[in-house]
């Protein structure tokens, strides 16, 4: 028996209806009609009906709260009857039975509507005869037929919900907006069509559209939430509010591990409304905007926790409306230094200040070195050790009032008396990674003091190369030709005429102690160590060995090193997610082998036969030039972010390493490792270069030039 509810809001034409219900009794519906009508007043013709079931819905609201009264006193048709009937249980129940619903007028539709994004399998259609087609598709089909909109055009319901949404309390507000609704299509439209009606006040569209997107974001629609923030942002005057609602939609795409679509919108209205406040002498406000123009600008999972970036395509366009800004050009001004730096001095030791902020990691054979040089008074400073010195390091938003207010501002006070006396003592100051502490260090004139800071790569996809004023540099260290290309192509400061000095110096490894004897069985083991980052990109490594393994299920993948954090972020989340699923059928039968992190890291080496670096970037990939100097076969893969520029893994790293895709890769390793002497032949091969090339006695020599060369 199909159920099938009428809905009515004023008097139909009895005769018409009547003829209509005995066609759906013939078809074997049962038909039930809720009226707003006064049904008494038409007791006669509604007895001739051969209804099911007949039900008088609430005429009016006057129990109903004041505010609602109120508010339904100016309300239309549409949205009053679903105001008087929305609570009625009889109505609710027969909806939620319905196999079809029917409006019988216009001003039923919205009631109709919404008793549908209760009841998602039934039909719901405005009109008799459209009623009818559907009892009889369902009669076709056995009772069941996916359901069909044929409500009238969304813009007659949207004319009655736009016109309902100034002053509707927040309750009202999140009840019209609710999961159900927003999981319907026409819901989610017919909402965001309502944020963008001509004539709507701003306090209201700006109200109306969190509405939106948070009954979109809770029906699982993501990027609907932040399309609705957009479209009402588009009709917003005023640049703040413009500013503050495309942030939030952004926001809520990238809390999903999502590129956020509006991105380039949210961003220029940040800088807009950053440079009419820098304009009008609002100093404060301008640091404000330009700090979150600079937030969502470089978010780190729109660069680093993906497998790819907009500054991979072109990294140069992608910040050029960022220096468009006023608000930015007098950021980024260069402010130079009043005095050149002094040379090192001949007649005592250099004094070398070597500071970072906690991530010492690349450091210890540097401080080792020149901690014991007779030519070196070495002093080391970790930022991070100081509540003091890692509070003004870190501060970005202080940074730029400073440098929109020229210098004024009590930062650059704070830095002067906290840091003043580290600059005064050395003649060297070498600080690795550049990142807050760099601005913080620019920030103030450093005498004539040398200033050397090193940039490894992690850094260019973040917003501190733009808050640092490289005038105030004297040597920029970079560990690959390609990290300095991407760096000079985002910053502007770096094409000028006052850009620092510019070094390709290695990272300090000692490579000597990776030279330990394999076992014949490691020539099946393929390797890769650490793979805690999006950009390691590890399954690119299992879909290499899945290839090698159709030839010789002889063949493994080790992984050495931590799991990605899923805390990081949702993108890397996610990423997580898809590489266990890839993974567990792999490690139950043992084709992949998980160590787990650790600190010995030449004690895994000895059986793995082939080392990968996988990674969609890297700055040097010091797992892999560890693995070659442990006679491991590399097999590199062209990082993506710089395939094809002038530098990139092709030209870090020898002829013959570097493959374009799994299959070159897969090729690669079953032509090396295809006898136990050509495998041990290639590995020797890689040995000799990486020692050669990358050990500490090379190397050293580099850091001594960098801080010795002019004594």
């Amino acid at each position: 028996m199909t159920e099938v509810l009428f809905v009515a809001a004023a008097k139909p034409q009895f005769g018409v209806l009547a003829d209509s219900v005995r066609k759906f009794n013939a078809l074997g519906a049962r038909v039930h009609l809720a009226a707003t009508f006064h049904l008494e007043s038409s007791a006669e013709e509604v007895a001739a009906l051969e209804l099911a079931g007949l039900h008088q819905l609430p005429r009016s609201i006057a129990h109903r709260s004041q505010a609602l009264r109120r508010k339904a006193r100016t309300a239309p048709l549409g949205m009053r009857v679903w105001m008087q009937s929305k609570r009625d249980t009889w109505l609710r129940d027969r909806a939620r039975r319905a196999d079809v619903m029917v409006a019988l007028d216009p001003g039923a539709v919205y009631t109709v509507w919404r008793l549908a994004q209760y009841n998602r399998g039934a039909a719901a259609v405005f009109g008799l005869a459209p009623g009818m087609k559907a009892v009889e598709g369902l009669a076709a089909q056995g009772g069941s037929v996916q359901r069909r909109s044929v409500l009238p055009p969304l813009d007659a319901v949207a004319r009655d919900v736009r016109r309902s949404v100034d002053g509707l309390p927040a309750a009202v507000m999140r009840t019209a907006t609710a999961r159900p609704v927003m999981r319907s299509t026409v819901g989610a439209r017919l909402w965001r069509t309502a944020v963008t009606a001509p004539g709507v006040p701003t306090r209201v569209r700006a109200a109306t559209s969190r509405y939106v997107a948070e009954g979109m974001q809770w029906a699982g629609r993501t990027s609907g939430a932040a399309i609705a923030l957009a479209d009402a942002a588009s009709k917003i005057p005023d640049l703040a509010l413009k500013a503050q609602l495309l942030d939030e939609g952004v926001m809520k795409e990238i809390a999903k591990g999502l590129s956020p679509r509006h991105l380039g919108r949210a961003v220029a209205a940040q800088l807009a409304h950053g440079d009419r406040e820098f304009a009008a002498g609002r100093v404060e406000a301008a640091a404000g905007a330009l700090d979150r123009a600079l937030f969502l600008g470089f978010h780190r999972v729109l660069h680093i926790d993906q497998l790819s970036s907009p500054l991979a395509e072109d990294a140069e366009a992608f910040v050029a409306p960022l220096y468009r800004s006023g608000a930015m050009r007098a950021l980024s001004r260069p402010r130079g230094r009043r005095t050149p730096h002094r040379k090192a001095p001949s007649d005592r030791p250099l004094r070398l200040l070597v500071t970072t902020s906690a991530n010492d990691n690349f450091l210890r054979h540097v401080l080792d070195h020149f901690g014991g040089h007779p030519g070196v008074e070495l002093r080391f400073l970790d930022l991070a050790a100081s509540k003091h010195l890692k509070r003004i390091a870190w501060a970005g938003r202080r940074m730029l009032v400073d440098r929109l207010s020229d210098g004024t501002s009590d930062y650059q006070e704070e830095v002067e008396r906290l840091f003043r006396p580290y600059l005064d003592w050395a003649d060297t100051v070498f600080l690795d990674w550049s990142v807050g502490p760099a601005g913080m260090l620019t920030t103030i004139d450093p005498g004539d003091t040398r200033v050397v800071v090193r940039l490894h790569s992690y850094e260019a996809f973040t917003r501190w190369p733009h808050m640092t004023d490289f005038s105030r540099i004297d040597d920029l260290v970079f560990v690959a030709p390609h990290v300095r290309d991407l760096a000079v192509s985002l910053v502007p400061q770096l094409r000028g005429d006052g850009a620092p000095r510019f070094h390709i110096v290695d990272n300090a490894m000692d490579l000597s102690g990776f030279a330990r004897p394999k076992p014949a069985e490691a020539r099946f083991n393929l390797g890769l160590v650490g793979m805690s980052q999006v950009a390691k990109d590890p399954r690119w490594a299992v879909d290499v060995l899945e290839r090698v393994r159709r030839h010789d299920e002889r063949y493994r993948l080790i992984l050495v090193g931590g799991d990605m954090d899923p805390k990081t972020s949702m993108a890397t989340r996610e990423y997580r997610r898809e590489f266990e699923k890839v993974l567990a059928p792999l490690e139950e039968s043992g084709a992949v082998v998980r160590l787990g992190p650790t600190d010995d890291v030449p004690s895994r080496l000895p059986e793995i036969g082939t080392i990968i670096s996988s990674s969609v970037r890297e700055g040097c990939h010091v797992g892999l030039m560890e693995g070659a100097a442990s006679a491991a076969l590399p097999v590199v893969r062209d990082w993506p972010f710089y395939a094809g520029k002038p530098n990139s893994a092709r030209t870090l790293y020898p002829e013959g390493w570097v493959v374009g895709s799994p299959d070159e890769a897969a090729k690669r390793i079953l032509e090396a490792t295809a006898t136990e002497e050509t495998w041990r032949d290639a590995g020797k091969l890689a040995a000799e270069h990486a020692l050669s090339a990358w050990d500490w006695p090379v190397v050293r020599k580099h850091f001594e030039k960098l801080f010795l060369e002019d004594r």
